[in-house]
């Protein structure tokens, strides 16, 4: 979801993938622009649950990729947002050793990622935070994993590098209540 102090103007849904000649026939990507800026809000595969849905995951992973390509060198400012169901460093995720072979924390799944930033998106996140160990956005409802903030962060917001240029600030609402998800909200702010 996004959230913005100016117009909402919907720019599309899906991508082009190899999937299904239906463009995204879960509404995995909504794209929006918000005066001159671009979100382009995702909701990437769980392979959580069969070697299918991993297979599944992994198409949609390569089709998402070359599909972004259009939007990194571009003058307008764009943000890449949402659950990405990926951790992608040892610091994103709290267990990173009892992980290794989940969904999610895949080794081919984190060298993706790799290739989406080093494609040109920058980790808003990370930038702000810096190399430190979280902070998560997702928890277990079990466990208190939330409690004793055992999570992960699959929860991104991706910039080119026009919008880099804009960003001041990031936070995840960890606290204050917002517990009808296992998800904590992610915000960012641009100086636009």
């Amino acid at each position: 979801m996004t959230c913005s102090r100016v117009g909402l103007e919907e720019k599309g849904r899906g991508i082009d993938t190899n999937l299904d000649q239906t463009r995204d026939p879960e509404g995995r990507v909504l794209h929006t622009k918000h005066g001159e800026l671009h979100c382009i809000n995702i909701y990437l595969p769980n392979g959580g649950a069969s070697i299918e849905r991993q297979n599944y995951k992994d198409q949609w992973l390569e089709d998402l990729l070359i599909w972004s390509q259009r939007f990194i060198d571009s003058d307008e400012p764009t943000l890449l947002c949402g659950d990405l169901n990926i951790a992608h460093t040892e610091d994103d995720i709290w267990n990173p050793s009892g992980n290794r072979r989940t969904s999610g924390f895949l080794e081919h799944e984190r060298q993706w990622f790799s290739r989406l930033l080093d494609a040109g998106w920058h980790d808003l996140l990370r930038i702000h935070f810096g190399v430190v160990k979280g902070p998560y956005t997702w928890w277990s409802n079990r466990g208190r994993a939330r409690e004793l903030d055992r999570g992960w962060r699959i929860d991104y917001i991706l910039a080119n590098q026009a919008a880099k240029d804009l960003f001041k600030s990031a936070e995840v609402m960890r606290e204050g209540g917002l517990v009808v998800s296992d998800h904590a909200p992610l915000i960012v702010d641009l100086e636009m």
